[in-house]
């Protein structure tokens, strides 16, 4: 059907006894049977094998012939199958090479002689020459196999040597490898028998660790180096997209001609084109980081461009406070678009196609209100005006068009199929009215497009080569295929990646929006938001959000949830690296050290970096040391433990980068829990080797008051790992979610701290300033918490 759609009508059932006879097991002939698509294409197969039963070697790989055929290239699969019958392809390898090079064939003829040779018909693998590629790949992994002995990944092995012999029997070479390791190896021990631990992806490992020791492992896989390589190169664009099934049996099979994949060659000159389609309706949040991370990575890595394109055929829910933003924030997190488009750019283009559609008898102007339109696709009913002449439906466009129409009376709807099973074939809106004038494209149209309607179009007028977008759009492949083949225009490659789902938090826009209109967080910039910009007031860099993203991959996987801790590992993993170290007491509780004079002033030294050198001046700060210092209220007790690191009456402990202070005397205010002050010694000889330390500020000057800081603490937004799920998702806020400290001190040296500064205030977690500080009080967010590495008496 159209330009890039081949057309043909459904086969007939099959019944199972069919294939049981070609050899398949039990449960794998039942669950072809499910499949309208696989039976259909069995059905195909078997008919032109013209066979009723074979052995099961020869029925798995027409099986395998029926389910992975490119269907660019069906004019040659009668061939195959006779290559399969004479059993000139006997094996898997040589079927998966036969399909790769009739994939790149396509229709054209076929070169018999390249494709024997390209899938091995007439080589005969030896034993002997097995046994030799097997003593070499043992004998290149001999270290690896001494050091992991049967817990060695033995398919692994198998691959190295199908690589050198890739027509060698798989059976054989698997039980050559297995006798060899057992010669090599000798009997199982006990610790071969247990089952190792599983590695972990990411080790959450303590922030203070200096060293860590690295298990010897398999080197990355090529994927793991370089998350881009699943994807083809544009001048590969010609093999079926996908296929259309339709209820009267036709099928569509979408794919660019030959014709219109060199004309979009010659316009991107073989460049890999991507685009960043976001709705400008809302701030971003860290799912958009992933989806720029692949838009954008991808066309970096190829050499590539990648559109920036606002997605604005919604005039009613769109500002450009969000364009501003998207716009900004795109460049924050590194990335520089190519150009900056929107869908309004293109709304006289898309306006003539939809003419074009209703002339070829695929759209028609309907009437129906959007209650009877989902009452007449759940019962899989034709609307009314489904077929009315062509004329009326060009008349009736043109006047909603010109606004001779009321909001609500009339819609432009593509003619696909309604009795389809799914969902999204079964005529989709292509242009509603609004009379609402357009942030972009001003009052000039009251018509604009779906989503529906105009997404693939514009991704095919901008050249795009990869459109990606979450699973979620699966479904909506055939509708997307649909128009374009309907259209005769260039066709991208579509491929969905699993959506970011991280843990105690919301990343629907609409949830985000009521959490903000609704002021239950403080703006779309709330520290304690996974948008974009809440993220970065937070502290956290682009860096690690990016390196979080490459970290859990791109891949299809299902939309599991992410604990929030991967996350923060990342952030932890860069701030360790790039927060100079320092010092604030939130809770204060004073300590007077009784045996240092009234007015002395002790100017020490503090490091803003565990490994500094002591002569290197720039990697300390100063810190004075008075009679009159701060420490946490919550490092005292009145009752001393062993597991307590903490000063108690008559206990010792350590003040960073000073001097061991005793305990010598409690002074109470009204009540015996009011504690005011603690009287100490310090050790100025340091004669005392503690395990508490502890972290402090001291007066600047005899009688000052140290430096005083705001400080904010934030809780995950949420109880539940899962708010999302919740029906009342509002209840389950966490009421602790943010704590704000008033009145904490802090070492002299931060009063020049300014927007954009990080730091590690020790013990306490890394902290930024917030944009809310100013030169007479500065404000600092909690990024993300310390692993408690100092002992069980810091402060939460």
């Amino acid at each position: 059907m159209g330009t890039g759609g081949d057309g043909e009508k459904a086969a007939p059932a099959l019944p199972l006894e069919t294939l049981l006879a070609l050899g398949l097991d039990q449960r794998t002939a039942e669950n072809a049977l499910v499949n309208s698509k696989v039976t259909a294409n069995l059905a195909a197969v078997i008919a032109e094998a013209g066979i009723k039963e074979c052995d099961k070697s020869v029925g798995n790989l027409l099986y395998a012939v029926a389910t992975k055929y490119p269907t660019n290239a069906l004019v040659h699969r009668p061939v195959l199958i006779k290559y399969v019958l004479s059993t000139k392809i006997k094996n898997p390898a040589q079927l998966d090479a036969a399909l790769s090079f009739l994939t790149n064939t396509g229709p054209d003829s076929l070169d018999v002689e390249k494709f024997e040779e390209a899938c091995g018909v007439g080589v005969v693998v030896s034993i002997e020459e097995i046994k030799s590629t097997v003593t070499d790949v043992l004998q290149e992994n001999m270290e690896a196999i001494k050091e992991q002995r049967y817990h060695i990944n033995v398919g692994t092995l198998c691959g190295q040597v199908r690589k050198k012999l890739p027509w060698g029997d798989a059976k054989a070479t698997k039980e050559e490898i297995d006798k060899r390791l057992a010669e090599i190896l000798g009997p199982k021990t006990e610790a071969d028998n247990i089952k190792p631990v599983k590695k972990k992806k990411e080790k959450l490992a303590k922030v203070e660790e200096k060293k860590v020791a690295v298990a010897t492992s398999a080197p990355p896989s090529e994927e793991e180096l370089n998350p881009y390589t699943i994807f083809p190169q544009p001048e590969e664009n010609f093999k079926v997209h996908t296929e259309i099934f339709f209820s009267n049996g036709n099928i569509w099979r979408a794919h660019n001609t030959k014709e219109i994949l060199e004309k979009h060659l010659k316009a991107t000159g073989g460049k890999v084109m991507t685009r960043f389609p976001p709705e400008p309706n809302g701030y971003l949040h860290i799912g958009h980081a992933k989806a720029m991370f692949i838009d954008f990575g991808l066309a970096k890595e190829r050499n590539g461009h990648c559109f920036l394109r606002f997605d604005d055929t919604n005039p009613e829910a769109e500002k450009k406070e969000y364009i501003d933003h998207i716009q900004e924030i795109v460049h924050w997190m590194g990335w520089e678009p190519y150009k900056v488009t929107y869908t309004s750019d293109y709304f006289q283009a898309l306006y003539e196609h939809a003419v074009e559609l209703i002339r070829k008898g695929l759209a028609y102007v309907d009437h129906q209100t959007a209650e009877e339109i989902k009452e007449y696709r759940e019962k899989k009913m034709n609307s009314p005006w489904r077929d009315r002449p062509i004329e009326e439906s060009l008349k009736l466009f043109e006047d909603m068009r010109r606004g001779l129409m009321a909001e609500g009376t009339a819609t432009l709807r593509m003619k696909q199929d309604m009795q389809n099973e799914n969902k999204n074939m079964s005529d989709l809106i292509a242009y509603r009215i609004k009379f609402t004038p357009h942030p972009h494209a001003g009052d000039k149209w009251c018509i604009y497009p779906s989503y529906d309607y105009a997404h693939c179009m514009v991704d095919s007028f901008e050249n795009i080569t990869h459109s990606l977008c979450t699973l979620e759009f699966d479904i909506r492949r055939p509708s997307y295929y649909w128009l374009l083949v309907a259209l005769g225009l260039y066709q991208p490659y579509v491929w969905e990646y699993s959506r970011l789902n991280i843990s105690n938090t919301v990343m629907s826009k609409r949830k985000l929006n009521r959490l903000v209109t609704e002021k239950w967080v403080d703006g779309w910039d709330d520290p304690r938001l996974l948008t974009l910009a809440g993220l970065r007031r937070r502290g956290v860099s682009s860096t690690a959000i990016n390196s979080f993203i490459r970290g859990i991959g791109i891949t299809r996987s299902d939309n599991s949830l992410i604990r929030v801790d991967r996350l923060e590992y990342h952030i932890r993993e860069e701030l360790n690296k790039t927060a100079p170290r320092t010092m604030v007491v939130l809770r204060p509780l004073k300590v007077v050290i009784t045996n240092l004079e009234e007015g002395k002033v002790l100017d020490l030294d503090g490091k803003m970096w565990p490994d500094a050198s002591d002569t290197d001046a720039s990697s300390h700060y100063k810190v004075p040391f008075l009679r009159t210092v701060y420490i946490e209220k919550t490092d005292f007790r009145l009752k001393d433990s062993k597991d307590y690191y903490g000063l108690a009456p008559g206990k010792s402990v350590m003040l960073r980068y000073a001097f061991p202070i005793k305990c010598t005397d409690v002074i109470y205010g009204d009540s015996p829990d009011d504690i005011v002050e603690i009287r100490a010694e310090y050790d100025p000889l340091k004669t005392s080797k503690l395990k508490g330390v502890l972290h402090w500020v001291a007066e600047p000057t005899p009688g000052v008051e140290p430096l005083k800081v705001e400080v904010r603490l934030f809780e995950k937004l949420f109880m539940s790992e899962n708010p999302a799920e919740l029906e009342d998702w509002l209840g389950d806020l966490n009421p602790h979610s943010k704590e704000v400290i008033k009145d904490a001190y802090a070492v002299p040296s931060l009063a020049t701290a300014v927007l954009g500064d990080k730091f590690q205030f020790e013990r306490l977690g890394y902290f930024a300033v917030d944009t809310d500080s100013t030169p007479e009080k500065l404000v600092f967010n909690r990024t993300v918490t310390l692993r408690d590495s100092f002992g069980k008496a810091g402060p939460k």
